[in-house]
């Protein structure tokens, strides 16, 4: 018995070194197989000066983007432009579908036929009780005829008067309705509020638009030039130069920079909505923007320049 327990430790202790020794290999083959964590796609920003303010912008068209919408809701019938063309202002961009107005117009037009047809036999009918009592008035002897028909005649022009004026009315409300459809046709078809670029097209011919779509229709700027909306942290909004240059250099483009000039503070801190992605980035923050005008270079060689893009920008902080 003394044997076999002894040699059961030693099958024991033997078992427990390979354990340890396999488990050690197994740790080796998997630290091989790690793959080293490559560098980041997009190096972070280069700080420009000690006395500069980082923020982080996002190119827009200038005075903004305008969000093309639709005056009610309606089935599309025609989108007459497309994304990068040129428009000016007053030009048609889309048209809603208008044949439920078009028949009320066909009735209203037909209700001012009628009403021109009423004026004329309103006209007629004056025409003829004024003569019976201008005959009577002309009469020599005025007391040939008997006063009361005479009143009678009188009163039948006042009546035919008040049903011409009446006509009349009648004859200016059903062209007003009219003019009033017609408007209402015209306004279905949305027109260019300036010149611009159409930047996106979010909806087509067959589709139904209405005003409480979360994306507009059309998407309108004028990208001649291109401006930078930058968010700066409102703990460094008091620090920023207000009419100095910045500098702006595209997300994983350090090495290039572009100068912008200084065209407005917009005097309203609001919570931050344009988020770069980092990990670190705190989403409770609230900013001030700064609205900046990109001086773009003229060489060939310079990068195409999008509305959207997100960029950094390096601001000059005021001086003490």
């Amino acid at each position: 018995m003394n044997l076999f327990s002894r040699l059961l430790r030693y099958l024991t202790f033997a078992l427990a070194i390979a354990g340890v020794f396999m488990m050690g290999q197994v740790m080796k083959t998997l630290h091989g197989q790690e793959k080293p964590i490559p560098p980041p796609p997009i190096s972070p920003p280069e700080k420009q000066s000690e006395t500069d303010i980082g923020a982080t912008g996002i190119l827009e068209a200038r005075d903004e983007n305008v969000a093309i919408g639709v005056p009610g809701p309606g089935l599309v019938q025609e989108v007459k432009v497309v994304v990068n063309q040129a428009v000016k202002k007053g030009d048609a961009l889309l048209r809603l579908d208008d044949r439920e107005l078009q028949a009320s117009l066909l009735r209203q037009k037909a209700a001012v036929a009628v009403a021109a047809a009423n004026l004329t036999v309103a006209q007629a009918q004056l025409a003829k009780v004024q003569d019976m009592l201008d005959r009577l008035k002309s009469v020599p002897d005025q007391r040939a005829i008997s006063q009361d028909d005479l009143r009678n005649r009188s009163n039948d022009v006042l009546v035919a008067k008040a049903q011409m004026l009446a006509a009349e009315a009648q004859l200016t409300a059903a062209k007003a309705e009219v003019e009033q459809t017609e408007l209402l046709v015209q306004r279905l078809t949305v027109l260019a509020p300036r010149d611009g670029t159409i930047l996106q097209v979010n909806i087509r011919a067959g589709e139904y638009a209405s005003p409480q779509n979360r994306q507009p229709a059309l998407v309108l700027g004028d990208i001649a030039a291109l401006r930078v909306r930058a968010d700066v942290d409102e703990q460094n909004a008091v620090s920023v130069e207000v009419g100095g240059k910045a500098r702006v250099s595209l997300k994983g483009d350090s090495a290039r920079k572009f100068e912008a000039k200084f065209i407005r503070v917009e005097p309203y801190v609001i919570p931050k909505v344009s988020l770069t992605g980092a990990s670190t980035e705190r989403v409770d923050t609230r900013v001030l923007q700064v609205i900046y005008e990109i001086v773009l270079p003229t060489d060939k060689e310079a990068p195409q320049l999008y509305v959207g893009m997100q960029v950094d920008v390096s601001i000059p902080r005021k001086k003490e």
